[in-house]
């Protein structure tokens, strides 16, 4: 059996090769690195590798196995982090040239996690700068492209992660989900992501975007590996005022569960809205799998559809212009010096080292939460959010789950957004509403375009309902029994 062909098993599968000795965890590792060094100068998934650590992790965990002590779910498992998420001794810089240099003294809770049970760190993914973008090219210091099409974006901003996974390069990344981030890079490049319930993981040691949207979720190839990671980093943590005092389930064995009489909604916006015919067909696809299953339809309105964007965009830059006043050049990162003037320093730093859609962001944000504009802007966003709250509290009270299109299109051409933001905003359309509402959704391949590129369908549950929508997600992944490896050009 060659490389390629143990690179591309799931969790699960490559987790019974390595009990049986079939191959051991540090093989894993050394053809990860193999493969990563071969493609990640076309794919730019990859910013930072961690060779070393990695490999010796990656012996302990052999020997673990050789005694018959393994030690979690995920013990000899190679797997990425987004650039957003801190871990102990490796360069961290959210993709931004204002952190160049920064060394992380610790881990964050989610990789603190991961190593308890065993999973091997190789290195940080590329993405958008601060997690500010759709498609990977606002990244400081390389873009990241598509596996299944090099001249189109493989979304953001978890890029690296999603392109990292369909190019075989690891075999599970944790990323960040402010408004789509997690989703929308996994219908971009054919995988299954997943953000969870605001609450459900801990949001210590991860990069803040927005605070009250952001949350952390996987990456993975299948609804399987989706689950046994979910299962490993979710949980209540005291350093996270945020955090979930709620039971963790055993994701992974609520696979198998009957969707029989399923109350399935169908958004009636999500459809009105101006969608591709590829992606139209797929999502139909997956409501008519379940609905052969013994899904009962229901067609239901989520009426604020429309102030999605709007609302979002000024509840993110509104926090983001908050939390990135941290880098100022003083305690961390780079800056720029001048002994006379501290002023400068700080405008110097911040004008050098920021990039222009974060430099952007932090504008809006500021002047949305000026005297004089905050009530007619960030106030009346905090508003429209409720309204958010209200419409998925109304329709869960007669359906179990939503499904939709994650995105409008598949994957875009690299460079065909990036010289109006307003448009790249709007390929987070289908996605925005979840992070706003703090529910859970996850995004699963379930066709390919004319074009041969990924589509993915949104499952949207109830508050700390992810069972239930990894559930159906693993219905409609075994009916489809999609194959994306013969459609990936690297």
């Amino acid at each position: 059996m060659n490389n390629v062909d143990f690179l591309s098993f799931s969790i699960s599968e490559i987790y019974k090769k390595l009990n049986k000795k079939l191959i051991t965890s540090k093989e894993l590792v050394e053809m990860c690195f193999k493969r990563i060094k071969k493609y990640n100068n076309i794919l730019g998934a990859f910013l930072v590798l961690d060779e070393k650590n990695a490999l010796n992790a990656a012996i302990a965990s052999d020997k673990r196995r050789a005694k018959g002590a393994s030690i979690g779910l995920l013990d000899g498992i190679p797997m990425g982090l987004k650039d957003m998420i801190l871990a102990d001794n490796i360069l961290t810089t959210a993709a931004s040239k204002i952190l160049d240099g920064f060394i992380s003294p610790y881990d964050a809770t989610v990789v603190k996690k991961l190593k308890n049970h065993g999973a091997i760190i190789l290195g940080k993914l590329n993405q958008d700068e601060f997690a500010m973008g759709s498609s990977n090219e606002r990244s400081a210091y390389f873009i990241a492209r598509n596996p299944f099409n090099l001249k189109k974006t493989p979304g953001g901003s978890s890029g690296g992660a999603a392109a990292s996974l369909a190019a075989d390069m690891c075999f599970g990344a944790l990323g960040t989900d402010t408004g789509g981030s997690i989703r929308q890079p996994a219908s971009f490049c054919g995988i299954v992501g997943i953000k969870p319930t605001y609450g459900r993981v801990s949001r210590f040691g991860i990069i803040a975007y927005a605070s009250s949207l952001d949350q952390v979720g996987s990456l993975s190839r299948d609804v399987e590996s989706s689950a046994l990671i979910l299962e490993v980093i979710s949980g209540y943590d005291k350093r996270d005022s945020t955090s979930a005092k709620k039971n963790v389930p055993s994701y992974s064995s609520m696979l198998k569960d009957s969707i029989v009489g399923l109350r399935v909604g169908i958004p009636v916006e999500y459809f009105s809205y101006n969608i591709d015919s590829d992606v139209r067909v797929s999502v139909q696809n997956s409501i008519n799998i379940l609905k052969k299953q013994g899904a009962i339809l229901k067609e239901v309105s989520l009426p604020h559809l429309k102030y999605a964007v709007a609302t979002y965009c000024i509840i993110s830059s509104a926090e983001a212009s908050s939390n990135l006043s941290r880098y100022d050049g003083i305690r961390f990162g780079q800056r720029y010096n001048n002994k006379n003037d501290l002023n400068l320093v700080y405008t110097k730093t911040r004008g050098n080292f920021f990039g222009m859609e974060v430099k952007r962001r932090i504008i809006l944000g500021t002047y949305v939460l000026s005297a004089g504009f905050y009530e007619d802007y960030y106030l009346r966003a905090q508003k429209i959010r409720s309204k958010f709250f209200m419409d998925f509290s109304n329709v869960f009270q007669d359906v179990d789950i939503l499904i939709t299109p994650t995105t409008p299109t598949s994957a875009f051409d690299l460079g065909e957004k990036t010289n109006n933001p307003l448009e790249m905003y709007l390929s987070d359309v289908f996605t925005i509403s979840a992070n706003l509402a703090g529910l859970p959704a996850l995004s699963l391949n379930t066709g390919f375009s004319k074009e041969n590129m990924p589509i993915g369908t949104q499952i949207i549950g109830k508050l700390f309902d992810e069972g239930l929508i990894l559930n159906v997600a693993y219905h409609i992944e075994k009916e489809l029994s999609l194959n994306i490896r013969s459609k990936i050009v690297i």
